[in-house]
């Protein structure tokens, strides 16, 4: 299953997706969230953590490049809100990386994939509108349409059968390769 999962990245970059378990990952993954969240699409003012984020794992993409010090450029959270109930949140990728498309793609497969090997029974997410097609191809259905801090979003579920437990998301899921941007 991993060989799906593969994001191309140029040649000597390599790309990993997994949890963050290092400071410097932790901090670089707010930074771009309050990048994403706070200045590019001003929903929250200064900072977008909550308590969540007190007991919620947090998923990176980094990318690692020769002679250079490796960078977050992607960001995802999960948590269980309940027994068996997970939700994600707080998925953002930097700017400059979106236009290849997969990096995203692959923190919701980790995310779900993940909490399915802890025992996820429902994997939930508010998705912005915008987000949602990219959802739908990735086996999530709509459940509700919402407003959600003055943005319209919608609940979604993830189709846990299309996404195999990941036991190792510590390791996560790595690419090497061209073109990433």
């Amino acid at each position: 299953m991993k060989a799906d999962l593969c994001v191309e990245v140029p040649a000597a970059e390599v790309l990993r997706v997994r949890w963050a378990d290092a400071a410097w990952e932790s901090e670089q993954a707010y930074r771009l969230r309050r990048a994403v969240f706070c200045d590019e699409q001003g929903i929250f003012a200064g900072d977008d953590r909550d308590a969540v984020d007190d007991v919620a794992q947090l998923l990176v993409a980094v990318v690692s490049r020769p002679g250079q010090l490796d960078q977050v450029v992607g960001t995802v959270r999960i948590h269980e809100s309940e027994p068996g109930v997970w939700f994600g949140s707080r998925l953002a990728v930097d700017a400059a990386f979106r236009r290849h498309g997969k990096i995203g793609a692959t923190l919701i497969r980790l995310a779900v994939s993940s909490a399915n090997a802890l025992g996820c029974q429902r994997f939930l997410a508010h998705v912005q509108s915008q987000n949602v097609p990219l959802f739908r191809r990735l086996h999530w259905s709509v459940l509700s349409e919402e407003t959600l801090l003055g943005h319209p979003h919608h609940l979604m579920q993830a189709d846990l059968n299309m996404y195999p437990p990941c036991h190792t998301p510590r390791e996560g899921f790595v690419a090497e390769g061209r073109a990433a941007r």
